[in-house]
């Protein structure tokens, strides 16, 4: 069997005997079950990486043929190249640490093994995801991390308020999926095929701007909108902090979030002859990067503020796929893995630290108390405002000069959305660690910072979080930038269809200006927020003290509210209707109907067959006599028409 194949196997297995045995196998065997097959199938990627570097070819594994309609095949198969290979490295290798974080913070749940399974299972349906060689096996693990948010969102579901968080997310999903799944019927009824090699070599034939391709791009990015939380279909990510905090740094920073940028990436040949997609796309992501922004400067839950910035971050991602910078977008995918897993786990440290606590209003001077937990969270903070050397200053840099050279005003929306970012992730980093402590004398008590099992893995982020970013220098550091180096040829097919794709470059002297602005404009919002909430200056007020255009702003808007009363206040109301009305009235009434007119005949033919001898020779003869009738009636018309020559 490939190695290729064991990659998605190995949790696979781990679901089966955590998931059927979670009630009997003991704790300390479900957490290195779950770890080990994780970090089996991060060495299983570690051997395929070997094996593409020998050819430098993508490598097709034929796992079985599966569905054959026609001149339609359809093969459960597997491919491995520059773009799959490092979406495995960032899955299996953050998804690893996620796993041994959840061993510390997860160990004294009633029910961590199943916690382990949905993990394991998570994983595997990612990677079916990423590894996929057509569409239809992408759409498995697209389901796939569609049922497992569900159920890791609402793992906890004695709490009625998590699992209303987990359906949101399934039903909002479902939304996106469906656009998504109508764009592969389009995809198949225009190319014949669902395979990438057959479907973007067939479109190299299809002229720029072509309906066809416009509409299975947009339909497609629908998907992407729902999975990778972009306007309207974002307010799901929120409500899924929810779930435990190893769920919020596995789904909604490193993996399942950024399916909609893999997805787009990998069709970059499409959306290459789609620019009004492109334009699209880029507007939706500038639009979502900044609407979301505004939220988490008001937002005090530790891991709303979080979750809002990756709704923000994501928006970056999409901004620059929208202007075909596919590279830097699939950049900040990887080093938003890095820093925001790391913050989100950071944040689970603080958590365990204050007893379940979540409000940072409630928390304050932790620095001396949990300082491993301090030192990588500031470093994660620093990491994400964009401030050099760390690795999101090079991917948001990156993005920015694209969107420069794009649209001026897109630009400044975007250093705008990044001055924002830089001043609530450091007023959350201010609040939470400078200052005196705001707590309970118990929660005091308490502080302690976490195991090893939850510090290693913060450390190795923390790590990443600082060199993660030199894999794409800049071009006027004079280096290679590694990554578009290594992704080149994957772009092969844009570059067939558009000869001017990736030949853009903005000159050094603008390069350097863009980079100084955006510098200049993260230290800027560093230092309001260090005036503002350095050392605890200005706790924020308590909700019912919150007023204006900050309660607003603090409600989200209240575009919840809003889509409860356009969409699901009138479904239910209709359903009601249903229910008092059409249900009894209508349907139940045409099916009573029936089923009342069958038991009258039936009645009717019950007393027929009484059993009376005389009644049953008083039928005969009467039904001899309408037989003779009949016949004579018969005979005489049949005479008539002979007489006057009727045939």
């Amino acid at each position: 069997m490939s190695i290729i194949t064991l990659i998605p196997l190995f949790p696979l297995i781990g679901f089966l005997i955590n998931g059927l045995g979670f009630r009997k196998i003991p704790t300390s065997l479900a957490g290195p079950v779950g770890v080990g097959a994780s970090l089996l199938s991060f060495i299983g990627t570690v051997i395929a990486y070997t094996q593409f570097k020998e050819t430098n070819q993508p490598i097709v594994v034929n796992v079985f043929d599966w569905i054959t309609v026609g001149a339609l095949q359809i093969n459960f198969s597997f491919q491995i190249d520059q773009l799959s290979i490092l979406m495995l490295f960032v899955i299996t290798g953050v998804g690893t640490l996620i796993h041994m974080y959840s061993m510390g913070y997860m160990h004294d749940d009633e029910g961590f093994g199943k916690f382990m399974s949905f993990l394991n299972l998570f994983l595997f349906s990612m990677l079916l995801l990423v590894m996929g060689s057509n569409y239809i096996v992408m759409f498995i693990g697209w389901e796939g991390v569609g049922l497992c948010s569900y159920l890791l969102i609402g793992f906890w579901n004695k709490n009625t308020e998590y699992g209303n968080a987990a359906r949101k997310a399934f039903i909002m999903n479902r939304i996106g999926d469906l656009g998504f799944l109508i764009g592969i019927f389009l995809i198949i009824l225009n190319f014949g095929s669902v395979e990438y090699t057959e479907v973007f070599d067939k479109a190299k034939g299809f002229a720029v701007g072509d309906s066809t391709i416009i509409a299975i791009t947009g339909f497609l990015f629908i998907g992407a909108m729902g999975k990778s939380a972009q306007i309207p279909l974002y307010t799901w990510l929120p409500d899924a902090m929810a779930g435990p905090t190893p769920v919020s740094a596995l789904i909604h920073a490193a993996t399942m979030v950024t399916s909609g940028i893999y997805m787009i990436i990998r069709s970059n040949i499409l959306y290459t002859l789609a620019p009004e997609t492109l334009e699209f796309v880029a507007w939706i992501g500038a639009a979502t990067a900044v609407f979301a922004a505004t939220i988490g400067i008001f937002q005090n839950d530790i891991k709303k503020v979080l979750a809002y910035s990756t709704v923000s971050q994501l928006g970056y991602m999409f901004m620059a796929l929208g202007v075909s910078a596919y590279t830097s977008g699939f950049f900040h995918v990887v080093t938003h893995a890095f820093f925001k897993a790391l913050l989100f786990l950071g944040a689970g440290s603080v958590i365990h630290a204050m007893s379940g606590e979540q409000d940072i209003r409630r928390m304050g001077g932790l620095w001396g108390k949990i300082k491993i937990t301090a030192i990588t969270f500031l470093i994660g903070t620093i990491a994400i405002s964009g401030i050099p050397p760390f690795a999101g200053f090079f991917s948001k840099d990156e993005i920015l000069a694209h969107v420069y050279e794009h649209n001026k005003l897109m630009w400044v929306l975007a250093v705008i959305g990044s001055m924002m970012t830089a001043f609530y992730m450091f007023r959350l980093f201010f609040l939470t660690f400078t200052g005196s402590f705001r707590g309970t004398h118990e929660q005091e008590h308490h502080l302690h910072e976490s195991p090893s099992s939850m510090t290693i893995p913060l450390m190795v982020l923390a790590a990443f979080s600082v060199i993660g970013g030199f894999m794409g220098m800049p071009e006027i550091f004079h280096f290679p930038h590694a990554l578009a180096d290594f992704l080149n040829p994957i772009y092969d097919g844009s570059k067939a269809v558009n000869p001017a794709f990736g030949t853009h470059h903005i000159d050094h002297s603008t390069e350097w200006m863009l980079m100084g602005i955006s510098v200049a404009a993260a230290a800027i919002s560093i230092f309001v927020a260090y005036t503002r909430y350095g050392n605890s200056k200005n706790v924020p007020v308590e909700d019912s003290e919150i007023t204006g255009i900050q309660k607003v702003i603090y409600n989200k808007y209240y575009i919840d509210e809003a889509y409860w009363a356009i969409f699901v206040n009138p479904v239910k109301h209709l359903s009601n209707l249903f229910v008092s009305i059409f249900e009894p009235k209508g349907f139940d009434a045409i099916v009573n109907g029936v089923g009342k007119s069958v038991t009258s005949f039936s009645g009717f033919a019950r007393r027929l067959q009484a059993g009376g001898t005389g009644f049953y020779l008083f039928a005969m003869v009467i039904g001899l006599a309408v037989f003779i009738s009949m016949n004579l009636g018969y005979q005489v018309i049949e005479t008539i028409k002979a007489f006057v020559g009727i045939k």
